[in-house]
C-alpha cells in the first residue's frame, strides 16, 4: 500500500507540469498584459516592471538569439539549453518546485500569489465542503430508498429529482434561488464582507446550490448500484440464512455499492471545491474563483498560472485518495495491490 501510494503521489509532478506548460503558452498567447490598465502607464514605467518581473525575457528560448548562433556555426545544443535556462517558463518552474508562486502583478508585487491564496482559498472550501455534504447526506439516501423502493412514487420522485438537478445548471437554479428568496420572501442571500469569516449561514445557501448537480448524480449512480448488487447471489444467499433487512442492505448492499460511488466522489469533491467560480460571483462570496476570473482579465500572469497549478494538485491528490479507498471497501483490491 506504501509503495503504490508514494507511486501515485510521484504521479502528480507530470499532471501539474502538463497543465503549467498548457495555461503557459495558452495564458501568454491571449492579447493585452498585466500593465495594461485603463490609465496606460508611461513605456519607462513597463520597461521597468518588465525587468523587475522578468518579463522582458523570452518565453522558453529566445529563436533569434539561437538562430543567430545557429547561423555562425555554434551548432552547440547548449546554446538552446542556456536560453531555456534564462527564460520565462524555467524561472517560474524552478519557483514551483521551491513552493514559490510568484509575486501577483496586480499588486505591483506587493502580495505574493500563496497569500492571496491562503486568503481566499478557505471562502472557496467552506463553500466547496458545504456542497459535498449536502451532496452525500441527500444524494446517497435518497439513492438507496429509490432502489429499495423500485417502482414506487419514491422511486419515481428520486429519478424526478436527478433529472432536473443533472440538468438544471448551477448558475440558473443560483439566480432563480436568488430572485426567489428576494422577492418573495423578502430576504437578501447576498451577505456583508464580514459573514465570510468562520464558517456561518453565509455559506449555506450557495454550498446548496452548488451540490445540488453532484446529489442529483450521486443519487442515480446510487440506485444503479444498488439495483445491481440487489440482484447478485450473494444477497440472495445472505437473505436465505435469515439475516434481516438492516445488515444486508449496510453490510452487503451498501458496501459493494459504495465503490462506482467513491470513483466519482474524490473528483467530485474537487470540483465543487475548486469549481465555485459561477456560484461566488452570484454571491458575492470573496472566494479564490472569484479572484481566478478577475486575474484572467487583469492579465495577472503568475495569479493564473498558480491558482491553475493549485487547482490540478488538488483534484489530482484527490484521485489518489479515492484509489487509495478502494482498498478500505474493499479487501480483493487490496491485496491485488
Amino acid at each position: 500500500m506504501a509503495a503504490f501510494f508514494i507511486r501515485r503521489v510521484f504521479w502528480i509532478i507530470p499532471v501539474v507540469v502538463t497543465v503549467a506548460v498548457v495555461t503557459f503558452f495558452l495564458m501568454y498567447r491571449a492579447p493585452g498584459g498585466p500593465w495594461d490598465l485603463d490609465k496606460p502607464l508611461p513605456r519607462s514605467t513597463v520597461r521597468q516592471l518588465n525587468a523587475k518581473f522578468g518579463l522582458d525575457k523570452p518565453l522558453w528560448v529566445n529563436p533569434d538569439a539561437v538562430g543567430d548562433a545557429w547561423d555562425e556555426g555554434e551548432k552547440n545544443p547548449l546554446t538552446l539549453g542556456r536560453e531555456f535556462l534564462d527564460s520565462q517558463f524555467f524561472n517560474y518552474m524552478f519557483g514551483v518546485f521551491q513552493f514559490d508562486l510568484g509575486p501577483s502583478y496586480a499588486s505591483k508585487g506587493a502580495d505574493s500569489v500563496q497569500s492571496v491564496i491562503a486568503d481566499k482559498f478557505p471562502v472557496s472550501a467552506k463553500i466547496g465542503l458545504v456542497g459535498i455534504i449536502f451532496a452525500i447526506v441527500t444524494g446517497l439516501p435518497l439513492g438507496i430508498i429509490a432502489a429499495l423502493r423500485q417502482n414506487t412514487w419514491v422511486d419515481y420522485f428520486s429519478l424526478f429529482f436527478s433529472t432536473i438537478g443533472v440538468s438544471v445548471p448551477t448558475f440558473v437554479s443560483g439566480l432563480l434561488l436568488l430572485i426567489f428568496m428576494s422577492q418573495v420572501l423578502d430576504v437578501s442571500p447576498i451577505r456583508r464582507p464580514d459573514e465570510w469569516n468562520g464558517l456561518g449561514p453565509a455559506y449555506l445557501l450557495p454550498g446548496i446550490v452548488l451540490g445540488l448537480g453532484t446529489t442529483a448524480y450521486i443519487a442515480r449512480l446510487t440506485r444503479a448500484s444498488m439495483l445491481e448488487i440487489k440482484r447478485q447471489d450473494f444477497v440472495r444467499t445472505a437473505r436465505a440464512k435469515g439475516l434481516s433487512n438492516t445488515p444486508v442492505i449496510t453490510r452487503h448492499m451498501l458496501r459493494n455499492a459504495l465503490i462506482p460511488i467513491i470513483t466519482i466522489l474524490g473528483p467530485a469533491a474537487a470540483d465543487l471545491v475548486t469549481g465555485s467560480i459561477i456560484i461566488e460571483t452570484i454571491f458575492n462570496a470573496p472566494g479564490l474563483g472569484r479572484e481566478f476570473v478577475d486575474s484572467i482579465g487583469n492579465r495577472d500572469y503568475s495569479m493564473i498560472m498558480g491558482t491553475a497549478i493549485f487547482y490540478a494538485a488538488i483534484i489530482a491528490f484527490a484521485n489518489v485518495t479515492v484509489d487509495l479507498s478502494y482498498g478500505l471497501i474493499d479487501p480483493r483490491i487490496r491485496q491485488r495491490r
